[in-house]
């Protein structure tokens, strides 16, 4: 019985695992058209750049809010190692005690 659920468990966390691969495209194994075309389609889109690495992209820079301000995001893909994917937003540098 413990070795079924043992199993169970491990099978879980594949799947899981493969489920958050799912949520965050890898940009190394796509091309930069596909890339591109993902974040056009979905408008957001977080990205996967490597193994422990990833970050939201949208299609414009328009959709920064707040103390955040939009930058281009470029990524590595299969056939461009610096795609350009979209925008990212940043937060804007506000101190001005210097």
């Amino acid at each position: 019985m413990a070795g079924f659920r043992l199993s169970a468990l491990a099978g879980m966390l594949v799947l899981g695992s493969a489920a958050s691969a799912q949520d965050r495209p890898y940009t190394p194994a796509l091309t930069c058209q596909t890339v591109r075309g993902l974040v056009e389609r979905a408008g957001a889109v977080t990205l996967s750049t490597s193994a422990n690495a990833y970050e939201r992209v949208l299609r414009t820079g328009g959709a920064c809010t707040g103390d955040t301000s939009a930058a281009p995001a470029f990524v590595p893909a299969r056939d461009d190692p610096s795609c350009f994917a979209g925008y990212r937003c940043r937060q804007r540098n506000t101190d001005t005690s210097y």
